[in-house]
């Protein structure tokens, strides 16, 4: 088995956990889910799957992550998300990755395609990200954003690829594929106003139809039928939102000031 840890962040995932967790524990001897307060069995069934579930109060995304980081035994490690599968694919070639010693390089890129409901597989045209998630911790750690899912890399750390396609089964639901691009759209805002950034009047009027845009033509959504159309709203109104939301709060920020002047 790798020298590999694999470290996951969760909340209320007991419908998705068990394929995530089973799908790699081929791979690892050091699987860790970090809980920050399900109520719907998530922990039962991740510990059932040999998982050790640490409790941690949600911070943000980037200090989850790090959290989650600094629970690992192993110097490589593995991050999946809640909603993400390792097919046999990818899980072989990771296997291979270390079956000659130390992997090559010091990170590695993984594309992650996302799936919609009724599919079993990426479909041939799936909108993909390629992100660092395989990495050396010695060279890299989670940016400590709470809104940026990303890893920073030293200045010297060598990235390569794998071939392998994690599938990302991200959408339940409309409703709630809303309900969590709502939640971002906070986060966002939150970040907005703690870099002092100041959005223009013209990203409130174009925001939402140049998304809708990059969402159905540029990430194909318009080659996946009346879902991808609908995933593709969504996400628009997701981003018109953030902004928004950053908009509404310096007008109520503004009004205060009159008010106490």
């Amino acid at each position: 088995m790798p020298p590999l840890s694999i470290f996951i962040i969760a909340l209320n995932e007991a419908d998705r956990i068990g394929d995530t967790i089973a799908a790699v524990r081929v791979l690892s001897d050091d699987i860790v889910l970090v809980d920050s307060g399900s109520t719907d069995g998530t922990q039962a069934i991740a510990e059932k799957l040999g998982a050790r579930v640490i409790f941690n109060p949600w911070p943000g995304y980037g200090q989850q992550k790090r959290f989650a980081e600094e629970q690992c035994r192993h110097d490589w490690l593995l991050n999946l998300d809640a909603d993400e599968v390792v097919p046999a694919d990818l899980a072989a070639e990771i296997s291979a990755l270390f079956a000659a010693g130390p992997p090559p390089a010091d990170a590695y890129k993984l594309r992650i395609a996302e799936i919609f409901p009724g599919e079993r597989a990426p479909h041939r045209f799936a909108y993909a990200l390629a992100p660092v998630r395989l990495y050396r911790r010695t060279k890299g750690r989670y940016s400590s954003s709470p809104v940026h899912d990303r890893v920073d890399l030293a200045p010297d750390a060598r990235i390569g690829r794998l071939k392998g396609t994690v599938h990302h089964f991200s959408v339940r639901s409309l409703g709630e594929q809303m309900e969590k691009l709502n939640s971002y759209s906070d986060a966002q805002a939150d970040d907005l106003d703690a870099r002092g950034a100041t959005v223009s009047v013209f990203r409130l009027i174009v925001e939402f139809p140049a998304n809708f845009i990059k969402a159905y033509i540029g990430r194909r959504h318009a080659l996946r039928g009346v879902y991808g159309f609908m995933t593709a709203m969504n996400y628009a109104f997701y981003r018109y939102l953030r902004v928004a939301k950053h908009w509404e709060r310096r007008l109520q920020r503004r009004d205060r000031s009159r008010k106490d002047s």
